[in-house]
């Protein structure tokens, strides 16, 4: 009974030191599927798989998490911001519009109500 104690913790301790080891360098796992009929290519799948720690992606240069704004709250408030920059923008654009507009009816006389169906002069 005490040797499976001891078994058990050095398997434990074994499986924690490749862990240890495969975070700190890194392991790419990488395959191809390709389903063919009659050498014509139908589907292919290409798989890339990395399994490092957080410190070492970094170090590699991947740290898309930062940029999704679904993982980090800094990315979701630069996409508010920029989302919030164009609402501006379009809000300027229009009131401009508006002004243009109305300098425009200014412009043109007023003629008075026209009812449908009615001539006018002659």
């Amino acid at each position: 009974m005490a040797e499976q104690k001891v078994a058990h913790a050095m398997v434990a301790t074994n499986l924690a030191e490749i862990l240890e080891r495969v975070l700190d360098k890194g392991i790419v796992i990488a395959g191809d599927i390709k389903i063919q009929i009659a050498d014509i290519d139908l589907l292919t799948i290409k798989i890339r798989l990395l399994i490092a720690s957080v410190d070492k992606a970094m170090e590699m240069g991947i740290n898309w998490w930062q940029q999704d704004s679904y993982l980090s709250s800094q990315a979701k408030r630069a996409d508010l911001e920029e989302e919030n920059k164009q609402l501006k923008k379009r809000l300027e654009r229009n009131q401009e519009l508006k002004k243009r507009v109305e300098r425009a009816e200014a412009k043109i006389p007023s003629e008075g109500p026209r009812l449908a169906g009615t001539q006018t002069g002659g």
